[in-house]
C-alpha cells in the first residue's frame, strides 16, 4: 500500500484559499496558492493543484471540512475554515 499524507485546504491568516501536503520533519510543504478568497477552490481545481505537487487523492477519500475560531475561546471573533483529505504521491508529477 502506498504511503498517504494529509493535504490541507485553508485560508489561515492569509485571507486567500491555499491547499498544502503536511510532510513531518520537512520544513517546507509543498503548497498552492489561488490568490482568491471566494469562491472556495473546486474538487476538480483542488485535485488539480494537488496533482501539479505531485499527489493525487485516491478514489474513496473525502475532504473533511472544520471550523474554528480566528480568536480561541472568543465565540465572537471570525469563523476560519480548513479542509483535510488523504493523499498519496502519484507518478506523474515532483513535489516542490
Amino acid at each position: 500500500m502506498a504511503e498517504t499524507f494529509t493535504a490541507q485546504l485553508s485560508t489561515g491568516n492569509r485571507g486567500s484559499w491555499f491547499v498544502y501536503v503536511v510532510l513531518y520533519g520537512e520544513t517546507q510543504w509543498p503548497e498552492h496558492d489561488w490568490a482568491r478568497s471566494a469562491p472556495a477552490p473546486t474538487l476538480v481545481e483542488r485535485e488539480c493543484a494537488l496533482a501539479a505537487l505531485g499527489y493525487e487523492v485516491p478514489e474513496d477519500a473525502i475532504w473533511e471540512w472544520q471550523e474554528y475560531t480566528e480568536t480561541p475561546d472568543d465565540p465572537a471573533s471570525a469563523v476560519r475554515l480548513l479542509a483535510a483529505v488523504t493523499v498519496r504521491k502519484s507518478g506523474g508529477g515532483g513535489a516542490t
